[in-house]
């Protein structure tokens, strides 16, 4: 049950199965208590047993079809389980984090690819956190994140899925009753449906491991005698309520002792939708998921708000290659200019010869694809001229958020330097503000020059194409030796 030593991938068909671990003590408890069932609840089923697994390692070095994260509504949370997914994942899967908006409500999934993990899919979840007053909330809302889980590794195909903790320690779950929901609703689950085969239950401690150890022979006995032991240690088990949830009052209305009083007047539906209402609004950094009624409220919903890029991309590339885009094409703003000494190709773009406001931003966008989908499918360099432009040049931000959003990963990942040509102040407070919080996969790329000449030491001096008036206000600042003979090899 424990990860091998040396750093490596492990093969989920080498992980020990529970049908293999031998059973625990028997322990006479008929002679002190009565049994909180009467009849055993969890029978034995050595299948079942054999289909999951108690494993303490690293989560991400498990080769497995899928794998579970536990994070916050913007899947980018700082704990220990979020941080490892995303340094071994790489780059990419920040990337098409950030680019394609993801958001995730407490209880729900979003599935991402696997990137450089061992796994094709990991799916993110939302913990809530635990108060005590509201504890059946935070029980089902823990119960919803284990449930949606599983229901999508399965509607995945996902024949092997590594679980963690979802219940993160800063959650203040008490770590046995999150042990508890996860081991119930995983045995509910494997009740139900053949995939996943596999549920490897994934800690880090040795203290998590040996509490799930202690806890799953109560809802996957190994024995018969040990499922009718379960009948004294097994806990009621909940009735979760899966419905639309319905505030009735405004929950900023009282006071929280006010509050309490009036609990005991609610009748029982009302009650539950209640403790179900702050199960939302005691998920993590998220009181504006207290939405109004109309908003939202399932994941269907909420993802026909974010568009999915890659058919987007597609229809727009349709749209470049069939229309008339001689207007934008006649500007001369964009185009491409030769090589580097790599040999990729060098792709201009002339700020003072962008006329905002007398442009259709739509067709600038489907020129942009045009030109530059069949340049991307290998590496290539932005050279941006900003000499002489104004305000009037400036594209809006929500455009470049737009573009940067539907352009696929290949633009990103492709792009080996964007050098930014005589900028103003302005330019790189405003590169710098674009590239940290919407466009971070790039931000390392972007370089800002002084002058013109600092582009030979990356290009011949034959092989850039710019406008007359580019060199001579080059000249005005930086003085005729920038137009010496070229004599960099390198």
């Amino acid at each position: 049950m424990r990860a091998p030593g040396v750093v490596g991938a492990v093969a989920a068909g080498g992980v020990a199965r529970w049908a293999h671990s031998a059973p625990a003590p028997h322990t006479d408890y008929a002679r002190h208590v009565a049994p909180h069932h009467p009849h055993p609840v969890f029978l034995h089923d050595d299948h079942l047993n054999n289909r999951i697994a108690i494993w303490q390692g690293d989560i991400t070095s498990l080769e497995v079809d899928a794998i579970t994260n536990t994070t916050d509504e913007s899947l980018t949370e700082c704990n220990a389980v979020n941080e490892r997914i995303l340094q071994v994942a790489g780059p990419e899967l920040k990337e098409e984090i950030i680019t394609r908006g993801y958001e995730c409500r407490t209880g729900e999934v979003v599935v991402t690819p696997g990137f450089g993990l061992r796994c094709r899919h990991i799916i993110h979840t939302v913990s809530p956190k635990y108060v005590a007053k509201y504890h059946t909330a935070a029980e089902t809302s823990l119960h919803n994140c284990y449930r949606n889980v599983l229901c999508r590794a399965h509607e995945l195909g996902a024949r092997s899925l590594a679980l963690c903790a979802i219940a993160a320690p800063h959650r203040n779950f008490p770590p046995d009753l999150a042990a508890h929901v996860a081991l119930r609703t995983i045995r509910r689950h494997l009740e139900q449906v053949r995939i996943p085969q596999l549920v490897i239950l994934c800690t880090t401690c040795g203290a998590d491991a040996a509490l799930l150890s202690a806890l799953a022979p109560l809802y996957f006995p190994r024995s018969a005698r040990e499922a009718d032991a379960a009948r004294w240690r097994l806990p009621l088990e909940p009735t979760y309520h899966d419905r639309r949830i319905r505030i009735i009052h405004n929950p900023h209305s009282h006071n929280s002792d006010t509050a309490e009083d009036d609990t005991s007047t609610y009748d029982e539906e009302a009650a539950v939708e209640a403790a179900a209402a702050f199960a939302r609004a005691c998920a993590p950094d998220t009181q504006r998921l207290l939405a109004p009624a109309s908003a939202p409220r399932d994941n269907y919903e909420r993802r026909t708000r974010i568009v999915d890029n890659h058919d987007q991309y597609e229809r727009l590339l349709r749209r470049a290659r069939t229309e008339d885009l001689s207007e934008i094409s006649g500007i001369g703003c964009l185009y491409q200019s030769g090589v580097d000494r790599l040999g990729r190709p060098v792709v201009v773009f002339i700020g003072k010869w962008f006329p905002i406001s007398d442009i259709d931003l739509d067709k600038a966008l489907l020129y942009l694809i045009k030109l530059l989908d069949p340049i991307v499918r290998g590496d290539y360099v932005i050279a941006y001229f900003h000499t002489l432009a104004s305000s009037t040049n400036h594209p809006p931000f929500s455009w470049l958020k737009e573009v940067y959003t539907v352009l696929p990963y290949k633009y990103k990942k492709n792009l080996k330097a964007f050098y930014i040509v005589h900028p103003t102040f302005w330019t790189k407070m405003m590169t710098w503000w674009f590239t940290t919080f919407m466009a971070p996969a790039i931000k390392a790329k972007v370089h800002n020059l002084p002058g013109v000449e600092y582009l030979y030491s990356v290009m011949a001096r034959d092989q850039l194409e710019v406008p007359a008036f580019v060199t001579e206000y080059d000249m005005t600042i930086n003085g005729l030796h920038y137009f010496q003979p070229d004599t960099n090899n390198t």
